[in-house]
């Protein structure tokens, strides 16, 4: 089984729950797992469009794991997305290289669960948010598997506590714990 999971935090390297997900993701899985860091890769924007659609190619699974910003992916994963999934790979004409692939989102939330509902602080409650990702997947004809997410995982350095730190992990790590049981899974297919 060939994992590919495709990371838009735009700067891991200062992140705490996507960083703790990502490494606990590499631990399970070690060389099944390809995780493809676009901040670092591709801090300009610029992608290599081949070799990410080679590594969706090569991969059984396909992850996509990123901070929520602003009800959405980040700008890089979405530019990524815009430029990755062109015409004739992802969709349309011969189009069909991701048919059959299980997508798994995996994404983190600052806000709380309840403030994520119809009257609360975040509008809606998070499926809401679902549609253009779901509609990605049905466009290209991938298997769109329930997204796996965690509220309530707001760190900000010099500002959280050392207890909401703590917190804080233990959110993300039972985070990378669900994700990796979707992607078992998701593999048994």
């Amino acid at each position: 089984m060939k994992i590919l999971v495709i990371s838009g935090h735009p700067n891991l390297s200062q992140s705490v729950n996507n960083k703790l997900i990502l490494d606990r993701l590499k631990s399970r899985f070690n060389e099944d797992i390809e995780i493809r860091d676009l901040g670092a890769l591709y801090p300009d924007y610029r992608f290599d469009i081949q070799a990410e659609q080679q590594a969706m190619i090569a991969a059984d699974v396909i992850v996509w794991q990123f901070p929520f910003y602003w009800f959405s992916m980040p700008a890089l994963m979405k530019k990524w997305l815009d430029d990755v999934f062109g015409y004739g790979f992802a969709y349309g004409g011969d189009g069909s290289k991701l048919a059959g692939k299980p997508l798994i989102v995996s994404f983190t939330a600052g806000g709380k669960a309840e403030e994520y509902r119809d009257g609360g602080a975040e509008g809606a409650e998070i499926p809401a948010f679902y549609p253009p990702l779901k509609s990605t997947a049905h466009l290209t004809q991938m298997q769109w598997r329930e997204p796996v997410y965690s509220t309530n995982v707001l760190y900000i350095p010099n500002v959280s506590s050392d207890e909401e730190l703590a917190q804080v992990q233990t959110r993300a790590q039972d985070h990378a714990d669900r994700l990796i049981l979707a992607i078992e899974a998701a593999a048994e297919r």
